[in-house]
């Protein structure tokens, strides 16, 4: 499977080549060169988000090969487009936004493979290969599309991508992964996008991440757009040219992971965030003032480098602060905050070189990663969570007296502790964290009451919309919240454990009992 995704990547790399320099051939306009990076990248930016609840709802390996293919279809028609000599400008960026949506449907499902590929403890290294194996194509795939387009053309550049696909089809067709059995019904989209939402939002970390990811992609996708307009007027070169500068990038990049382990054993990942951002932009600085490849090739050594160590960086916080049930989902986010970043940056940065040259634009992009840098102030990367993020497997559904059904609702919950006076604050310092755990997966009209007349008696109630949320809600506690559950069971001074009170709500008064009790006897089981 790695080794086809490689080769899968390889073809995207070099078709990135030949659709960057068709673009030179059919349109003088800097901003409709850098739009070429921008439509590759704005269709994640729209799609990701429900890309990544198809990733946690459906079989990952079906919708790996569809996108695959959905991709080889669009590439064979962008080949015979480019050899018949049908293209336009938009037309090339409707082809690339396409194969851009491809990629926003396959990302997610991707990434969130390597959990079931792979066990936690490898799940940092296994991204550092995936990555590697990326950046080993972007070192020797642009050089190959360069040279490609310079005796072929685009047409042939975009047919070897199309031929790139197959092998990794293949691949995902012989891979046979075991499936849990799902015990509930698959969530609707929209509830979904709706939990995934919910989850990051009341995810600090993950908040902070996505943060500095977008601020990293808007500044740094300067590079990659502005790159063909670098290597043909600031360089004077060819499609070979270009083609050599992203190998020169990929090079620094392959560089970078094979030190990636190091790095992180040996500084707080903040400290890596703040390197990379100021590396990148000592990159852009260096590429700014280059006249020729030579002068070039170290700025993007540099800049490969630094993009892996702070992307990489980013996806493994994501994976490791995230539990299975929603990682496809949290993983979309992340690219979302990312490649929207990147897309608007694409965009902003060709129309500042539109109207102030290449110079000024690199050199403003050079300045918001240094503020980027700087924004670890407040936006601070955490260390990799060490948390176990497994199902914590305790809850057991109760046994209901009434004949409820999965979707009847909305369910009421409430639970009841006694709390000394003495242990007051304690508790509410649990309840905190209690509370956003509750919210995060998936309970809403969260409160806390105190008894007025007996007032060491506290009760947390919620809301979830049927009883399969419920049930689900309760599923979704990893192993990790066990700590503040335990916490708080021994501040309870009651007797028993807290106890706990599920409530079926009815806004109206019913002219008949709607919900009548489960039958119990032999006789009422037959009637």
């Amino acid at each position: 499977m790695w080794f086809a995704s490689q080769t899968s990547n390889l073809g995207g790399l070099i078709q990135t080549v030949g659709a960057g320099w068709l673009m030179t051939s059919l349109s003088s306009s800097a901003d409709m060169v850098a739009l070429v990076q921008a439509s590759n990248t704005l269709p994640i930016m729209v799609l990701s988000l429900v890309s990544g609840a198809l990733a946690d709802s459906f079989e990952r390996r079906t919708i790996l090969i569809t996108a695959q293919g959905f991709m080889l279809a669009v590439s064979i028609g962008l080949a015979v487009c480019a050899w018949a000599d049908m293209l336009s400008p938009w037309g090339l960026l409707g082809f690339t936004f396409a194969i851009g949506a491809g990629v926003a449907l396959y990302n997610p499902s991707w990434q969130a493979s390597m959990g079931d590929i792979v066990a936690r403890e490898d799940l940092s290294a296994a991204v550092s290969l995936n990555s590697m194996g990326f950046n080993l194509m972007r070192s020797v795939g642009p050089a190959l599309g360069g040279i490609l387009v310079a005796i072929a053309g685009a047409a042939a550049a975009f047919a070897v991508n199309a031929a790139s696909y197959i092998p990794n089809i293949l691949a995902l067709w012989l891979w046979r992964p075991e499936r849990a059995p799902a015990r509930l019904p698959r969530e609707p989209l929209p509830q979904a996008l709706g939990a995934g939402l919910r989850y990051v939002a009341m995810s600090p970390n993950l908040m902070r991440v996505m943060g500095r990811a977008s601020l990293f992609g808007f500044a740094a996708s300067s590079a990659m757009a502005l790159m063909p307009i670098v290597a043909r007027e600031s360089l004077g070169g060819s499609a070979l040219t270009y083609g050599l500068c992203l190998g020169f990038f990929g090079f620094g990049a392959i560089c970078a992971v094979m030190v990636n382990a190091q790095v992180r054993a040996r500084f707080r990942n903040e400290q890596i965030g703040v390197a990379a951002f100021a590396g990148f932009a000592l990159g852009m600085v260096g590429l700014a003032f280059s006249h020729a490849l030579w002068m070039a090739a170290p700025g993007l050594l540099l800049a490969g480098a630094c993009w892996v160590l702070a992307l990489s960086l980013f996806n493994v916080t994501v994976q490791l602060s995230t539990p299975r049930w929603v990682v496809g989902r949290a993983l979309s986010f992340y690219q979302t905050a990312t490649f929207g970043g990147m897309a608007l940056g694409s965009w902003i940065w060709g129309l500042v070189a539109e109207a102030h040259g290449v110079v000024p634009a690199l050199l403003l992009a050079a300045a918001l990663l240094l503020f980027g840098a700087g924004a670890g102030r407040w936006l601070p990367l955490a260390q990799f969570a060490n948390l176990d993020l497994d199902p914590a497997g305790r809850f057991q559904e109760p046994e209901l007296k009434i004949d409820l059904r999965a979707r009847s609702g909305p369910i009421m919950v409430m639970v009841d502790y006694v709390i000394a006076a003495g242990d007051t604050d304690a508790f509410l310092a649990e309840m905190t964290t209690r509370r956003r755990v509750r919210i995060r997966d998936g309970a809403r009209q969260w409160v806390l009451l105190r008894d007025l007349e007996n007032p060491d008696i506290w009760t947390e109630s919620y809301h979830v919309a049927t009883w399969t949320d419920y049930v689900r809600h309760n599923e979704r506690r990893t192993k990790a919240d066990l700590d503040n559950f335990e916490r708080l069971l021994a501040l309870h001074r009651g007797p028993g454990r807290p106890r706990v009170h599920r409530m079926i709500e009815r806004q109206t008064v019913p002219l008949h009992d709607d919900m009548p009790l489960k039958p119990t006897s032999p006789t009422e089981l037959q009637q």
